[in-house]
């Protein structure tokens, strides 16, 4: 298959919506620019690449041909000049990838995602990961990650000041990774071009290797996703929500395929695979609005609130 190369992609281009504005209410919480003081005093930075060094296998074109080959082509799809390090990390028994690094990002994948994903499948993996570089977004990125952590240090070396500022935001935090991966998610499929291989990544995600993955799974999860992504859950109460969206084992792979029906369906991934210029986008705005006519767009939806 030939994919485009997306030279110019800027991530406004196919940000979403509820990213956006779950990012903006994250920007204007009390205490970010502590927390975001305290990480960089800290080193995590520089610990989580570390962490990674000391502990994973570095992919390259000589011992791991195929992984890194899709990653090459991931960044050069997506438009992402610096290629980051590459490794490899034991099988959890399920896939699973990571991206970490300000200043200097690195990816990681484990053995389940070599083994069960194809090469176009790997595409949107790598895609989902690289997301974070072209959005600028990598330091709320890895807050999210050191979050836990974070919060107990901050309690114990602030008197308990920085660890209330940190509890506050911790929950912000996890609403706007969560919507951060809709928009990862497009980038992803930016990046496979194909929503059959999308599908199926989320799958597989969802921890359903290729022997099962019928037509009939298939098209009943595609139905699933679209009944998902329509149903309003608002009678759902606020303490159930803040269980399951900060729960790491749930992958939310239904929803997220939902919403990336959604943009698909709508037409405006083909607007903009198609245009010539991706470094001004056509009024993006405009088509997201589009997109999105439904209350909770404009009460200004969040997760914790609105689903």
């Amino acid at each position: 298959m030939t994919r485009k190369i997306l030279t110019g992609l800027s991530s406004e281009a196919y940000e979403h919506p509820f990213d956006r504005k779950a990012l903006a209410s994250l920007q204007n919480m009390p205490g970010v620019s502590l927390l975001l003081k305290k990480v960089n005093e800290y080193g995590i930075d520089r610990l989580l690449r570390l962490q990674s060094l000391g502990s994973e296998i570095r992919i390259s074109s000589r011992n791991f041909p195929q992984l890194h080959e899709a990653f090459v082509e991931t960044c050069r799809i997506l438009d992402v000049a610096s290629l980051p390090e590459l490794y490899l990390f034991r099988g959890t028994g399920h896939i699973e990838s990571y991206i970490v690094g300000v200043e200097k990002p690195l990816v990681g994948i484990n053995l389940d995602a070599m083994e069960w994903l194809n090469t176009d499948e790997l595409l949107f993996v790598f895609g989902h990961e690289i997301a974070r570089i072209k959005s600028q977004h990598m330091v709320f990125h890895q807050m999210a990650i050191v979050m836990p952590s974070l919060k107990n240090l901050l309690s114990s070396t602030t008197l308990g000041v920085g660890g209330l500022l940190a509890g506050g935001m911790e929950l912000g935090l996890y609403n706007w990774r969560m919507m951060a991966r809709l928009t990862a998610d497009r980038a992803a499929m930016l990046a496979c071009q194909d929503i059959d291989v999308a599908t199926t990544t989320l799958m597989k995600l969802a921890g359903l290797p290729d022997e099962y993955l019928t037509t009939a799974v298939i098209e009943d999860f595609l139905v699933q996703a679209r009944e998902f992504a329509a149903n309003n859950f608002d009678s759902v109460d606020k303490v159930t929500k803040i269980l399951s969206y900060t729960e790491p084992a749930l992958s939310w792979v239904v929803m997220r395929a939902g919403e990336l029906l959604k943009w698909v369906d709508s037409g405006a991934y083909d607007n903009l695979i198609q245009q010539e210029n991706l470094s001004t986008p056509e009024e993006p705005e405009e088509s997201e609005g589009k997109e999105e006519k439904t209350p909770e767009e404009k009460e200004g939806w969040n997760f914790l609130t609105s689903w």
